[in-house]
């Protein structure tokens, strides 16, 4: 929930007021008394006696925003005609469209589009398919693939309430590296038909990007993808989060002057992103990390470990910790949660290290409240866009996948991320780098064609398969 107005619960009333007197002023103290923040008011139609006026104002949740039409309806002579909610406004009719890049004007140009002189084009491709690449869509796109089983925070509620999300994502590819991304929502949870319908569509784009499939399914859908198709598989929950957690960090370390390999580590949540963070980090050089779920530590004696928890248990924890979260965080110079919201307080912050590190990444609440982590951490950062050092997957994401199509790469390699971490967290300069600014943000100019370059030159032109730590 959000504590403070947002523009994501933001609403326009549009109202009658008597033209004269102070009807639009009262309008503004309304909003304001109801602790919402007015962001515009239109006039949209003007008479002697009456007034319709639109009022924007962004509120807290939806509850809020309701109280705040409420307190707009008690002003005096005031009716109200309508109420706008700006956010699903913006989603009406979808968010993004299909356009030809070429263009259609006579029989001529149809002609060579369509057929018959795009047979010529087809049986080229026929007989040496890599010109596909060259010849298609294909250099350029990207499925964006889903079940609907682990959308955001929002959990596993299908495909059809997927597609907003997987919108955005395609929206988002565009935006920041120019790449045609389609949302591919798939009406089945069950592991083999996903890879299978994956794998059959595969020829038509360039890469693979997993979306909110949840845990443990995910890993072993990547894994099986990665075998059977000749193009990039990339799980943005896992490796995209990892690689802005890599960046972040990096640069948070350097605001504390502390090294990676010498810092202790404690990563709450053992799911996709965390495990792929955790695999990132020790192929960075961490060395002391303690996992903790929701069963606390882990660690090799415990008897409920599936084949992931045993890899986190084989590879951290060298001392055997097996208490909760709250002991492993006790010494440590960094805290990292990708779990769960309010599971720590600012006390337990406080018995970390002098100059600790909290990235507190669950959304829309996290792990633990921002403004306490403050208090006793040299460094914060959270996954909310209302908190300095927010980390973004868009940071990670755009770039990858626009190098890995321009070295015609047909896989990911562990160097690949290691090196857009590396890159993003270059994109801050040492003059701007500071506690309120380890990451940069999503709309630098610099950030996807940075990473997007290291990429390229990791992967030497192609890659195959998938290197884990």
């Amino acid at each position: 929930m959000a504590t403070v107005p947002s523009v994501s619960y933001s609403i326009t009333v549009r109202l009658e007021v008597p033209a004269g007197g102070k009807a639009v002023s009262q309008l503004t103290h309304a909003v304001e008394n109801a602790g919402g923040v007015v962001t515009a008011l239109d006039v949209t139609n003007a008479g002697h006696e009456k007034l319709r006026i639109d009022v924007t104002c962004a509120a807290r949740d939806t509850d809020h925003a309701q109280a705040i039409v409420d307190r707009l309806g008690e002003v005096e002579d005031v009716a109200i005609h309508k109420v706008s909610d700006r956010t699903f406004l913006m989603h009406l009719g979808g968010k993004i469209e299909m356009q030809s890049k070429v263009p259609l004007r006579n029989r001529d140009e149809l002609s060579m589009a369509y057929t018959p002189g795009v047979a010529r084009v087809s049986m080229a491709i026929a007989r040496n398919p890599e010109d596909a690449r060259r010849l298609t869509i294909k250099r350029n796109s990207v499925a964006v693939v889903t079940d609907g089983s682990a959308v955001l925070g929002l959990g596993n509620i299908g495909p059809a309430a997927a597609l907003p999300v997987m919108e955005g994502k395609a929206a988002l590819f565009k935006r920041f590296a120019g790449i045609d991304a389609w949302p591919i929502c798939l009406d089945t949870q069950d592991a083999d038909q996903i890879v299978e319908i994956v794998r059959a569509i595969s020829p038509g784009f360039g890469g693979i990007n997993l979306e909110d499939i949840s845990a443990p399914r995910c890993f072993e859908i990547e894994r099986r993808l990665r075998e059977l198709v000749d193009i990039p598989v990339f799980h943005d929950d896992q490796h995209g989060t990892a690689i802005v957690v890599l960046a972040a960090l990096t640069n948070a370390l350097r605001v504390v002057k502390k090294e990676l390999s010498e810092v202790r580590i404690t990563l709450a949540g053992a799911g996709a992103a965390g495990t792929a963070v955790l695999r990132l980090l020790l192929a960075a050089g961490a060395r002391n990390v303690i996992v903790c779920d929701y069963l606390g530590a882990v660690h090799q004696g415990r008897d409920d470990l599936d084949e992931s928890l045993r890899w986190i248990a084989e590879h951290t924890n060298a001392e055997g910790y097996s208490e909760d979260l709250r002991g492993a965080v006790k010494g440590a110079d960094v805290f990292i949660g990708v779990s769960a919201p309010g599971i720590l307080t600012g006390d337990d912050i406080a018995t970390m290290n002098s100059d600790a590190v909290v990235f507190a990444l669950a959304n829309p609440e996290p792990e633990v409240s921002p403004d306490d982590a403050r208090e006793h951490a040299a460094v914060v950062a959270t996954g909310r866009s209302d908190y300095p050092n927010q980390i973004n997957n868009v940071l990670a994401f755009p770039g990858v996948f626009r190098g890995l199509l321009d070295a015609q790469a047909d896989g990911v390699t562990q160097e690949m991320l290691l090196a857009a971490a590396r890159a993003l967290a270059a994109v801050v300069s040492p003059e701007e780098l500071g506690p309120n600014y380890i990451v940069p943000s999503v709309f630098h100019p610099d950030v996807a064609g940075a990473v997007a370059a290291a990429v390229r030159e990791s992967a030497g032109g192609k890659a195959r398969g998938f290197t884990e730590a």
